[in-house]
């Protein structure tokens, strides 16, 4: 994987966020590839629990400043960058004051999703892939990896798709078993549809359930990881049967010869 460049879309990632399946996997396989002598950068939400200080984030100014729309409104970007520790690995925050500042990733106090889930995940999309071309960073591979950046695949494949910088990139999906319950909102379709994408990718966000949002991001992705021993069945079942490259679950100790293996089929 020497030189092979691939970039790291991820909903939370260690050590900035606690310890799930998402997180960990969001750290490991980077690091992976970064002791292959790969080239990767890894892009995640700045939440606001996140602690700028101890992680030792700062603000990019170069890459700060552009306004994204999202739903016909105007919100500003601002990008952060830390590196994890020991690692030499780079670490690019979407941020977003009226997004991201609030204390909790996904849930209020009650434990109920933030009504504006949906348009988070649309502004992280959009401010990733942004960022990226003003990087002039060309990925061979991009690994998306948790459900807020789920919406990544179709809006590259749909919206970004004359974008000449991502002609040649594979788009990789890993499916955990991070779930939530009920829907992000009842009018993510329209918020998606304000953006042109197609009627086929804009009716899996009708009803925009955990399911339906990641059977979305497998069939606009090149290649699907089952990343968790107990996906739902049903997801399972449509990635078996979305024709799909995929790579059954690995067990963490035996990911690193597996994944690498399944990204040399895309490069």
């Amino acid at each position: 994987m020497k030189d092979k460049r691939i970039l790291y879309v991820s909903s939370e990632v260690v050590p900035y966020l606690a310890e799930n399946e998402v997180s960990l996997m969001s750290y490991d396989a980077p690091k992976m590839i970064n002791d292959q002598g790969g080239q990767i950068r890894i892009f995640m939400p700045r939440y606001g629990s996140i602690n700028e200080r101890r992680h030792q984030l700062h603000e990019v100014i170069r890459l700060s400043g552009m306004n994204l729309v999202v739903n016909d409104i105007d919100m500003p970007l601002i990008i952060k960058v830390a590196s994890i520790p020991k690692e030499r690995i780079q670490v690019y925050f979407i941020d977003n004051d009226e997004y991201f500042k609030r204390k909790s990733t996904f849930t209020d106090e009650d434990g109920a999703l933030f009504a504006d889930n949906d348009e988070r995940a649309i502004f992280f999309t959009k401010g990733v892939i942004e960022t990226v071309k003003k990087l002039n960073w060309v990925p061979d591979i991009i690994h998306v990896q948790g459900w807020m950046a789920s919406l990544l695949p179709a809006y590259l494949k749909h919206f970004y798709k004359n974008e000449a910088i991502f002609s040649e990139t594979k788009v990789i999906t890993s499916v955990f078993n991070e779930a939530f319950e009920g829907v992000l909102s009842s009018n993510m379709k329209d918020k998606v549809a304000f953006d042109e994408l197609p009627k086929e990718v804009l009716a899996d966000y009708e009803k925009s359930t955990y399911e339906n949002i990641m059977k979305n991001a497998i069939q606009n992705s090149d290649g699907v990881i089952i990343a968790s021993e107990n996906t739902l069945p049903s997801l399972t079942k449509f990635i078996e049967s979305s024709k799909k490259p995929f790579l059954p679950f690995t067990p963490k100790e035996g990911f690193a010869e597996a994944y690498t293996r399944f990204y040399k089929t895309f490069l």
